[in-house]
């Protein structure tokens, strides 16, 4: 978590929003987590829940998910780790598996870029999907 006296600065709205995300393990969309604050907060529109969601991605208290496909979805958890997504359901879950770094010099010697960072989306089936044999998209 960021600096605490940085948390605490911010307005209800956002204290709420990190809360509530911190707390879930789901990675909520926008209007999921709208449902969530909105309990707390009555007076609370979708639109500050969206203009607050993307002022938190980009300080780096948050994270913004935006996998192939699908709706933008949240993250409270900072720790280094990546995310696997069910095909049917587009469910999310964390995956903390090490991935090859090694991988980092072949790009920055193919592409020129100076690498800071990786993101790997896996993309299967979720355990309840798999339990009622739903189709895949």
């Amino acid at each position: 978590m960021r600096d605490h006296v940085e948390i605490t600065r911010m307005t209800r709205q956002r204290r709420v929003i990190i809360e509530e995300l911190r707390h879930l393990d789901t990675h909520p969309t926008a209007d999921e987590l709208y449902g969530l604050v909105k309990r707390r907060v009555p007076h609370v529109s979708l639109g500050t829940i969206y203009r607050n969601l993307d002022a938190l991605a980009e300080a780096g208290v948050i994270r913004k998910l935006e996998m192939s496909g699908m709706q933008k979805r949240f993250d409270g958890n900072l720790e280094e780790h990546h995310h696997v997504r069910c095909i049917s359901c587009g469910r999310v879950a964390d995956v903390r598996v090490e991935t090859d770094r090694d991988m980092d010099y072949p790009i920055m010697d193919a592409s020129g870029y100076r690498i800071t960072g990786q993101t790997v989306e896996f993309s299967g089936l979720c355990p309840e999907c798999q339990k009622e044999d739903r189709p895949t998209n």
